[in-house]
């Protein structure tokens, strides 16, 4: 009784702690990524990106809203995460659900970086281009986070973790990514660009979309049965992919290439939903696909990746005819 009694509140304290830990890291790793002017953490598209820019300003020294939304979003899942811990809100184990939600965090983080380019283009918003980098060292320090706590989870004996991410191809999987990322961030600085050049640092960067596949499959496997975020987020990612290809041979994307994308999209989240079921559950794989007819009672991936890249095609259309490209252009040169 006297062991058991204290190996909750040792629990509750190792989790605070590691909180509080992971939050100062990724907090100061934003914060010293934001204000340094030298350094690009781009872990998203690789496009040139306005550099030597002021913290949170733009280079007329107005302060960049685009920049402070997406230095405060991304820092908000890191204070939620050490709220709860702090009011013990993490469930019986929290450094398994810290380790988790991390992960969760770091992919959603590097979707949203890899937006960017589609959305200015879309949108017809250049100033988006301000909150990729923010939104790629978030990504960046969050996944180290959910490494590191998986680390300390295993009470720090690194030949287990060695072993574990040997034997477990799904932590292959997201070793390999994390692998990636590491490479991409040393190699984002200016003095490594220029030492790398700027075409083959172009071409290291598109490994960004790699790291997005390996993320996706690490997830999926990690959720296993319960596969419904990272199954309608492999469909955006289906969609991304798709985007870039159709884009670099029309180059001017109009409505029906925006339609078929959709369609694409959503068909492909229909068939990666039934392949998964169907070939590592046993499930009939028909039945998966029937259960996509059920809208509305059942809402399946397939149907929130067709809604989602439906409201992106007519937000398109909006700002197409609010904003024609020949203002957005001169917002941009204003702004640089």
């Amino acid at each position: 009784m006297g062991r058991a009694s204290t190996v909750k509140p040792l629990c509750a304290r190792s989790s605070r702690a590691a909180s509080r830990v992971f939050t100062a890291a990724i907090l100061t790793g934003l914060w010293s990524a934001a204000c340094s002017g030298r350094a690009r953490h781009s872990l998203a598209w690789p496009e040139p990106e306005p550099a030597d820019l002021p913290f949170l300003r733009e280079k007329n020294g107005a302060i960049s809203p685009h920049k402070l939304i997406a230095f405060v979003g991304s820092c908000l899942p890191a204070l939620y995460l050490l709220w709860l811990a702090l009011n013990r809100n993490l469930g019986a184990q929290p450094l398994v659900e810290l380790t988790h939600q991390t992960g969760d965090w770091s992919v959603r983080l590097l979707f949203l970086s890899l937006c960017i380019t589609p959305a200015r283009r879309l949108f017809n918003a250049p100033k988006l281009i301000f909150m990729r980098r923010t939104l790629g060292v978030a990504a960046f320090f969050y996944v180290l986070a959910h490494f590191l706590l998986y680390v300390i989870d295993q009470n720090f004996v690194l030949g287990t973790v060695a072993r574990e991410i040997a034997l477990r191809l799904y932590l292959t999987i997201g070793f390999a990514a994390l692998v990636i990322m590491i490479a991409l961030g040393v190699t984002s600085t200016d003095g490594m660009i220029r030492r790398i050049g700027g075409q083959r640092w172009s071409k290291l960067h598109k490994l960004t979309y790699l790291i997005a596949i390996l993320a996706v499959v690490h997830f999926m496997m990690q959720k296993k049965l319960n596969i419904y975020e990272p199954t309608w987020m492999a469909g955006c990612l289906a969609w991304l992919l798709f985007y870039r290809v159709v884009q670099k041979r029309v180059h001017d994307m109009r409505l029906p290439h925006l339609i078929g994308l959709v369609i694409a999209a959503a068909l492909f989240t229909v068939a990666a939903e039934a392949l998964w079921y169907g070939l590592l559950t046993g499930v009939n794989w028909q039945r998966v696909l029937q259960a996509n007819l059920m809208f509305p009672d059942v809402m399946r991936p397939a149907w929130v990746v067709l809604f989602a890249t439906s409201g992106i095609t007519l937000a398109s259309l909006a700002a197409q005819w609010l904003w024609p490209k020949q203002a957005a252009r001169e917002k941009l040169r204003a702004a640089e």
